[in-house]
């Protein structure tokens, strides 16, 4: 999801709010004399009583500031819309847009305010105004959760699959933010799920991605979804891997030829799995010698991934031996080497450690070791 713009701060004199500017000083003198980004920051921290609230005129609330985020962004976002004179919460108000193209709305969802719009406001052609980056303002109440303040008459199949520039659609929002489980149980299929985006991820890949996949039906995760293919060649496996959430998989999937399938990259599953400590999720029976010997593109073998990053002791000590540990990537460098200048030698069986010599050698002896 594209970040949406923050708020500045304001400027004061002698412990006194001012206005920075005459234009602004004209919209907000009879305010304390406050300024566009001192109005948002009194928003944002409630710092306003109901009744000053509900004398803010239509230009203070549509001034911007620099970022051309107006009040109505601040209240919309922090939950302070109810405070202010619902004359002012018009369609064309709550649709101004900021440099990013975010409209009070957008930030409405983006806090879980939508309860606060007038309900006339919310048609569909309104929530799917679009940013810059064409996310919509139902994408940003799907990716935050806050999709049960849309009428769910509105929440077709066909709006579910609309899509950002980058090709995300509502169900791959809430796939990257962990909201899947609250979204519209119709809509969560496997046709749906399978929608791809620019870079050919499935939702399924998304949530595997960010540890989400335990928000789909486990009936869904079939062998063709999770063998699907991005457009760099990850599996939703590899997904899952990198993620650190392998567990997330079904057993049956991690056998031998669905850990070896390799990226276009040549880096497999079993290469994600040592990288980011995932080897003791490994079925036992399948975590063979000549898995860990699989190599990617540079010649490396998951011994070198979890040599590098201190994950050795999560491979069987019988697969720990001087054959291992000694074979060598392109670059002729090995995982025994790696581990110990890494500082990872105590993960090393103790007869394969290097040996100190010369002065070294003969100070350890003198000090018993």
């Amino acid at each position: 999801m594209a970040p949406l713009h923050g708020y500045g701060s304001g400027k004061t004199r002698a412990g006194f709010l001012v206005a920075s500017t005459p234009y602004e000083a004209f919209c907000f003198g009879p305010l304390h004399g406050m300024t566009v980004s001192e109005l948002h920051t009194a928003l944002r921290d409630g710092q306003l009583q109901p009744d000053e609230a509900a004398k803010l005129t239509a230009e203070q609330l549509t001034a911007a500031n620099a970022s051309g985020n107006t009040a109505l962004h601040s209240a919309a976002k922090y939950g302070a819309l109810k405070t202010l004179s619902p004359a002012h919460l018009t369609r064309e108000n709550l649709l101004i847009k900021n440099d990013s193209g975010y409209t009070p709305l957008h930030h409405a969802a983006l806090g879980g305010h939508l309860d606060q719009i007038p309900p006339a406001i919310l048609a569909s052609d309104v929530l799917l105004t679009r940013s810059n980056l064409g996310y919509t303002i139902l994408h940003v109440a799907a990716g935050n959760g806050h999709l049960n303040q849309i009428p769910p008459a509105l929440i077709t199949a066909e709006i579910a699959l609309t899509k950002t520039d980058l090709g995300n659609t509502l169900l791959h929002e809430a796939a990257e933010n962990g909201t899947l489980d609250r979204f519209p149980k119709q809509h969560v299929t496997a046709p749906q799920l399978a929608q791809a985006n620019a870079s050919g991820e499935t939702v399924f890949h998304v949530a595997a991605l960010n540890g989400n996949l335990s928000q789909i039906p486990a009936a869904l995760l079939t062998t063709e979804v999770l063998l699907t293919k991005t457009g760099s060649g990850d599996t939703v496996i590899h997904a899952a891997a990198l993620a650190g959430r392998l567990e997330q998989i079904p057993p049956a999937m991690l056998t031998h030829a669905n850990l070896t399938i390799a990226s276009k990259s040549g880096f497999t599953v079993i290469h994600a799995a040592a990288e980011t400590g995932q080897l003791s999720k490994i079925p036992r029976q399948e975590l063979t010698r000549d898995l860990l010997l699989t190599r990617n593109d540079h010649g490396d073998t998951p011994l070198h991934a979890a040599a590098y990053e201190g994950h050795l002791d999560q491979i069987p000590t019988e697969l720990l031996n001087a054959e291992t540990l000694n074979i060598r990537n392109y670059d002729s460098v090995t995982p025994l080497r790696t581990a110990v200048s890494r500082g990872f030698t105590e993960q090393i069986p103790p007869a394969l450690r290097p040996k100190p010599t010369g002065l070294f050698s003969r100070l350890l002896r003198r000090l018993g070791f």
